[in-house]
């Protein structure tokens, strides 16, 4: 048997390959399907069983495209009801792969359909469990994203998770590795570990939610301080349900090359966001007017997710050369699939063609230091707020950038300044403030990082921050 761990960081999430004596099973893979085709054909292997936690909110899985190109069986726990064609388990069905078997442990909570999958070796031994969204590493899965469709409040959703979890799962052996389906940085929990694997009796030590005292403080525990999950969530969950477009249809519209003519013909005729992809220190310099900077060397899919409300946008692209399959690989797995094109020769192309360019206002961290008045200057820091609450530029206003849809209705009208931590998000919160119209601002350089290396105060107090009066 192998067992491989197929670790996504731009999403945080885990897919799992298993083979055994010429047979394969895939659980929650990526949407794109050709890198587990190739690895099948190179191990000789046929796919047997493509196995899903279930009905995932954050990205969306190549189950349906998967399944089409192998004849593999798309397998779910108990309660799913997906709009194809698909094997619903029963909780403790038994299902073989080679010489190795997974069990279905249905364990709702998270979702109503939610299954964790227990690995049993050639001997029968519990070696394995692939916990999905159920449990992470220092945290379990957030019991608010399913309320609707469960029709239950988010405690009552609490409190089956903690039957799932205390019942079902903490009654298997120590040893048992643990396989979540994410890591630090999704927004699928709240406090997950770096770590993308251990040992369930390590997670008995150090996991919060796997040490409360009784039901009610554990539905305490996992529900306090939850955050909004991103917009994109729901229709995920629907095309995850549902079905959806091949991958090979998005990816043929999406590498349409366009010429700058075509790419400002296609712009005004599909009212399509222009979507620029480039690092943040080329874009301040130059860029399509009111396009939004998202950029590909960071966490470009979720970023996309949680600021552009519909899936359904129209996009057209402006990407480095030889970056546009990645680009539209990433928007993909978060359900952005109507690529139109992309700017072919790039953002020079724009610029030779003799278009309209626009700049972000910017200063280095050494002349706002000379500039800013603390305290009396207006200053915006759109990192999280546990960033802001660690350290941050006195006097300066708490507004995420996860939310910069919300508060930039209220941005005030005089002159403000615009920080992140290295200035990634800085730039995309400039380009969306800028598409919308405002310019009365200045982001600064390098962020926190550069700032906090200036003699300007910094402070853990908390900052009034509803407003920026």
């Amino acid at each position: 048997m192998k067992l491989e761990q197929i670790y996504t960081g731009c999403l945080a999430q885990g897919a799992y390959y298993i083979t055994s004596n010429g047979e394969a099973a895939i659980i929650d893979p990526l949407r794109e399907t050709q890198p587990y085709l190739d690895r099948l054909q190179k191990d000789g292997v046929t796919l047997k069983y493509i196995f899903e936690t279930h009905f995932h909110a954050d990205f969306v899985s190549g189950h349906v495209d998967l399944s089409k190109a192998t004849g593999a069986e798309i397998v779910y726990g108990a309660t799913a009801k997906p709009g194809f064609d698909a094997v619903i388990a029963e909780d403790s069905q038994i299902f073989e792969i080679g010489d190795v078997k997974i069990k279905v442990l249905h364990t709702p909570g998270h979702t109503m359909e939610s299954s964790c999958f227990l690995l049993l070796d050639k001997d029968g031994k519990e070696t394995a469990l692939f916990s999905g969204d159920t449990l992470f590493l220092g945290d379990v899965g957030r019991p608010d994203l399913a309320q609707k469709a469960a029709n239950l409040t988010q405690d009552e959703l609490a409190g089956l998770l903690y039957e799932s979890i205390y019942t079902k799962i903490l009654t298997l052996p120590d040893s048992l590795i643990i396989y979540p389906g994410h890591g630090a940085g999704s927004a699928c929990g709240k406090n997950m570990m770096k770590e993308t694997v251990d040992t369930l009796g390590n997670q008995r030590k150090v996991n919060y939610a796997l040490n409360q005292a009784s039901k009610a403080d554990f539905i305490q525990a996992v529900t306090e301080g939850l955050l909004p999950p991103p917009a994109y969530f729901g229709m995920n969950v629907s095309m995850n349900k549902q079905g959806y477009v091949s991958f090979d249809e998005v990816m043929k519209r999406g590498t349409s090359a366009l010429s700058p003519e075509d790419f400002e013909i296609t712009a005004n005729a599909s009212n399509a966001l222009v979507l620029d992809t480039r690092i943040e220190t080329n874009f301040v310099e130059g860029f399509i007017p009111k396009s939004i900077h998202i950029g590909l060397d960071g966490d470009f899919a979720p970023w996309v997710g949680a600021l552009i409300v519909d899936v359904q946008q129209p996009i057209l692209l402006v990407v480095d050369a030889g970056k546009e399959v990645e680009a539209i690989t990433r928007l993909s797995r978060v359900g952005f699939d109507r690529v139109l094109g992309y700017l072919q020769g790039g953002f020079e192309a724009w610029k030779l063609a003799g278009k309209e360019v626009d700049t972000i206002h910017q200063v280095s961290a050494e002349q706002f230091a000379k500039e800013v008045v603390v305290g009396v200057s207006k200053v915006v820091d759109v990192r999280r707020e546990s960033e802001y609450e660690a350290q941050h530029l006195e006097g300066a206003f708490s507004k995420p950038l996860a939310y910069i849809n919300d508060w930039s209705k209220d941005i005030p009208n005089q002159h403000f300044y615009l920080y992140c931590a290295g200035g990634y998000r800085s730039v995309i919160a400039a380009s969306i403030l800028q598409a919308r119209g405002y310019r009365n601002f200045t982001e600064v350089a390098g962020g926190f990082n550069a700032i906090s290396l200036t003699k300007l105060p910094t402070s853990d107090f908390v900052c009034q921050s509803k407003l920026m009066h």
